[in-house]
């Protein structure tokens, strides 16, 4: 894995993809190669498309399926994700600057390698997320939120767009800052 892994977590529609998405977004316009990795916990989902070939493939037994197209390479491994850790499912992502992960709360929450912005619908989710995950360098979200007493600042999405990705690059700038001077 070369890029800076950033994880968005929170609960069902906390704005989770619309936090990924700016900060793709703004990232992106900065000059930085962005890789975005999503958990998707539906039992039994599929990307792949009933009938079709690379389905086919698949249940013909093939493990790995790669389907090239005009625009886009897109490839299906099939196996078990279900003891997968962290550092396999981010193999899968190279030549990146940033690795954005939506999700997969349980890998992620006490990593202390992993920096976890929390999208949040209430200040009482604020302080049950400062509980659960660490290290936490923002909250996001869609509603007007009060002031948290805390030292974790709050970005609302609608309005302060250009925020969340300031805070990333700072917090992902200042941890290299060692490296470079080793």
């Amino acid at each position: 894995m070369t890029g800076s892994l950033v994880s968005v977590v929170g609960s069902k529609d906390s704005g989770k993809t619309l936090t990924v998405e700016l900060l793709i977004e703004k990232l992106t316009r900065r000059g930085y190669r962005v890789a975005a990795m999503k958990h998707v916990p539906e039992p039994g989902f599929t990307i792949d498309t009933l009938g079709k070939d690379t389905w086919r493939y698949a249940s013909a037994g093939a493990a790995t399926i790669v389907s090239v197209a005009s625009d886009e390479i897109a490839t299906i491994e099939k196996l078990d994700t279900k003891n997968l850790l962290l550092k396999d499912i981010l193999q899968r992502c190279r030549g990146v600057d940033f690795i954005l992960l939506e999700g997969l709360k349980r890998l992620v929450s006490q990593d202390p390698d992993v920096p976890k912005i929390v999208t949040v619908k209430s200040t009482g989710e604020a302080y049950e997320a400062i509980e659960t995950f660490s290290p936490l360098i923002a909250f996001a979200g869609i509603r007007p939120m009060e002031i948290l007493n805390i030292d974790i600042p709050y970005i609302n999405l609608l309005k302060n767009t250009d925020e969340i990705a300031d805070i990333v690059e700072k917090y992902v700038g200042e941890r290299r800052k060692p490296d470079l001077e080793d």
